[in-house]
């Protein structure tokens, strides 16, 4: 399990927010979402989940991800 901090381009509310968590939640191995729109980004837990399969559900949220980066392995 680790913990992964994704930059997220586009997110203006509180609805966006919404948006990606369901979206990253709905990805195979992935077990905890916390989205800040504020702060453009995410941090999510996952055991066995790729960076491009979370900017691939971010992508489909309708946001782009920018950046990644693992807390803890």
């Amino acid at each position: 399990m680790s913990k992964k901090e994704i930059a997220i381009s586009g997110m203006t509310c509180g609805h966006c927010a919404m948006t990606v968590t369901k979206n990253l939640v709905t990805v195979q191995g992935v077990t905890n979402v916390q989205v800040d729109h504020a702060g453009g980004k995410a941090t999510v837990e996952v055991d066995g989940v790729s960076n491009e399969q979370l900017s691939e559900a971010v992508t489909e949220a309708g946001y782009e991800a920018t950046g990644f980066t693992t807390i803890n392995e």
